[in-house]
């Protein structure tokens, strides 16, 4: 249970501020990062994800919700275990950077199960990019090879950073092959990672990017059934880490390249629906990640083995981010209250909030003619 559920009194004594969630605003969260630094906020939300995957039973699980557009997708992404309840609102428009908004924009939501208050309401496009790196980079410490030295990433755009710094800080990446079909993209990742101690190869197709790769990362945006990887280009041992295909009529990865590969996936009813494997016959054969974390399914089962996550983001991801987040803002003294819930003296007198001078307390005579009555 988070640190304001347990703190929390009960519903008949609850003070103006026990109703007023943090906060977590976009600036706080760039404050939080930067004092943190990028890479222990990676690694920290890696071992938050770790955890929850590993109490995997105790959750309320579902596939997110999703309103599709011609333009794109909006999803709202809810799970609960029996003290934490949390959603994501997040839309996906690859064509928002032409009028001067990001493709993906997010804020989620913790609340207390027992009462049903919502104790943080925070900002997620900042954090799903740190999450998204950070499943990414757990699942591969568990997947690819451990030697991985050199990735290739295939789209260079919003996500790419971040996928970049972490594998270079938790598994060890030193080189990045560099691909995407905006060469502005690509000059904007090397401009960002210049400083980064990351060799950085830029190539000029897909093919030439994945050659000598022991990772590939494909996180790719357009909303179209696309083969960015195809079966020729794969090589013994390789990891393949497909972030990009995450909705309905959306892949990356050619079917030939699932055929010969060991496929991973967060929560399988979901991933069949909006990851690579809506490809593929509904009986193809798939282990959920948390099955490997804690030791009921192999991974990787030998060196030459070719190994895919085929991740679309999953709700138990951002429950766990917002967990790291509401707990570090809480430490470094971030955020501020949201006045989200009207306080009342009475909980039964919504109405009386809404007459200017009286108080919200029940009336003495009814007061009088409950003691009566009873």
């Amino acid at each position: 249970m988070n640190r304001l559920s347990k703190a929390l009194p009960s519903p008949l004594t609850t003070t103006p501020l026990a109703t007023q969630p943090l906060y977590i605003s976009a600036p706080d969260a760039v404050n939080l990062v930067r004092r943190l630094g990028i890479q222990n906020c990676i690694a920290g939300m890696a071992q938050h994800i770790r955890a929850e995957f590993l109490r995997w039973p105790d959750f309320d699980k579902s596939a997110r919700v999703a309103n599709h557009s011609q333009g794109g997708v909006i999803e709202l992404m809810p799970i609960s275990d029996d003290t934490v309840y949390s959603f994501k609102y997040v839309n996906g428009h690859p064509q928002n950077t032409a009028i001067g908004l990001p493709t993906v924009m997010a804020f989620g939501v913790l609340a207390d199960v027992a009462t049903g208050l919502p104790t943080l309401v925070s900002e997620l496009t900042l954090t799903t990019a740190l999450r998204t790196a950070a499943t990414s980079a757990l699942a591969a410490q568990t997947l690819a090879r451990p030697n991985s030295r050199v990735m290739a990433l295939i789209g260079n755009g919003a996500q790419s950073e971040f996928q970049a710094l972490a594998f270079q800080h938790l598994l060890g990446i030193d080189t990045l092959r560099l691909f995407d079909t905006d060469p502005l993209a690509t000059a904007k990742l090397v401009t960002n990672l210049s400083n980064s101690g990351l060799k950085l190869l830029v190539c000029a197709t897909t093919a030439e990017a994945v050659q000598g790769a022991d990772i590939v990362t494909t996180v790719t945006a357009d909303k179209a059934c696309a083969t960015i990887v195809t079966a020729d280009m794969l090589t013994p041992g390789m990891h393949i880490n497909a972030v990009g295909g995450d909705c309905p009529g959306k892949t990356e990865l050619a079917a030939a390249v699932l055929d010969r590969a060991k496929v991973f996936v967060e929560f399988t009813p979901q991933t069949r629906i909006e990851g690579d494997i809506q490809q593929m016959p509904a009986d193809f054969a798939v282990t959920e990640l948390w099955e490997v974390l804690s030791g009921t399914r192999t991974g990787r089962d030998h060196d030459d083995q070719i190994t895919v996550f085929d991740s679309v983001g999953f709700a138990l991801e951002d429950f766990a981010a917002l967990r790291f987040m509401h707990t570090a803002a809480l430490t470094l003294g971030l955020g501020e209250r949201l006045t989200l819930i009207p306080h009342m003296v009475d909980p039964k007198n919504l109405f009386g909030i809404l007459l200017n001078g009286v108080s919200c307390a029940v009336p003495q005579k009814l007061q009088r003619c409950a003691v009566v009555s009873a």
